[in-house]
């Protein structure tokens, strides 16, 4: 039974990167802070077209604009923290702020990955069952299911923040990481922490694996849908819709399940470069990702440059009656 009393431990220190020296905190604050800015534009331009344009409302726009509401919340979560630390020299959180921030850390990463469950779900119905696809795909259903992906992500990621924050932390308190995470705060603790990092481990594998083993089936079916096609253009056509969202899930699972994999196989890294790692994959796919919808996706580049062209248009005429 672990002891309730948290000791002498009222606060964590994030260390960010431990071995960046102090010459280089200025540029690294900058470039997180610009990460930070791209990506609330990026991701805000995307809620703002699908809330302008009625073309938009179709089920798999309604998976990205989960996937750019979660992409906010989790940049907004991580980074304006370690902005603070490298900036204003703060790297100190309060004990139930770390928990606060552990929790939304992993209950956003799972959710991340049920969304990307959900794109590809609708490339597979759109691909190997096209006749099926008004009927098994409504606006209605991607509601239900992204409103279901947002509720059971909750319980498991909720149940390992509650075990982990009463444990005695009554040794260090410094956490090298750039945010609060499960196995940062734990290794801290005064207890043996099998106990709690295994079932921790247990639901990480569980929401990683889980959606990435449909996602795999899926794209296999798709190929093999798609070689079936002897028109070349139609390939071409069917491959290039699933271009985008193969780069989006390639972004989001391939550094994860090299770093889950590394460890297991006894692969070192230094604590910068998995720390480096960790923030590459936690932190690019949420700024590049609008940018993907953007070039890739024929009806959202279609509204962005119709947009474009309405504020020149606005801006012409308040020169005209200008003048």
């Amino acid at each position: 039974m672990p002891d309730l009393n948290h000791s002498t431990v009222t606060e964590f220190i994030l260390t960010g990167f431990p071995g960046l020296h102090p010459e280089y905190r200025g540029l690294v604050s900058a470039i997180l802070f610009l990460i930070y800015v791209l990506t609330l534009v990026g991701n805000v331009t995307i809620l703002f077209l699908f809330a302008t344009n009625h073309s938009l409302h179709k089920p798999m726009y309604y998976i990205i604009l989960n996937l750019s509401t979660c992409d906010i919340l989790f940049s907004t979560t991580t980074l304006p923290k370690i902005i603070s630390k490298y900036w204003f020299d703060s790297g100190t959180i309060s004990f139930t702020a770390c928990f606060v921030q552990m929790y939304f850390v992993h209950y956003l990463g799972t959710v991340n990955s049920f969304i990307l469950f959900l794109m590809a779900l609708d490339r597979y119905v759109a691909i190997c069952h096209p006749l099926r696809y008004p009927i098994i795909l409504k606006n209605s259903t991607i509601l239900i299911l992204s409103i279901t992906a947002w509720v059971l992500s909750q319980p498991s990621n909720l149940m390992i923040t509650i075990r982990a924050y009463p444990l005695p932390y009554c040794a260090s308190n410094i956490i090298n990481h750039c945010y609060c995470d499960h196995i940062g705060i734990t290794i801290l603790a005064c207890t043996d922490r099998a106990p709690y990092g295994f079932p921790a481990f247990f639901f990480a594998m569980f929401s990683l694996l889980g959606p990435l083993a449909f996602i795999m089936f899926s794209y296999c079916s798709i190929i093999l849908a798609v070689l079936k096609i002897s028109n070349i253009n139609g390939r071409e056509k069917i491959l290039s819709t699933c271009s985008t969202q193969l780069i989006i899930i390639s972004l989001y699972y391939i550094p994860r399940c090299f770093v889950y994999l590394a460890s297991n196989v006894g692969i070192q890294f230094s604590a910068d470069m998995r720390i480096v790692i960790i923030m590459l994959y936690s932190l690019l796919p949420p700024m590049i990702n609008p940018l993907i919808y953007c070039l890739r996706a024929k009806d959202m580049r279609e509204c962005l440059w119709k947009q474009f062209d309405r504020h020149i248009i606005q801006q012409k005429t308040q020169v005209s009656s200008i003048n």
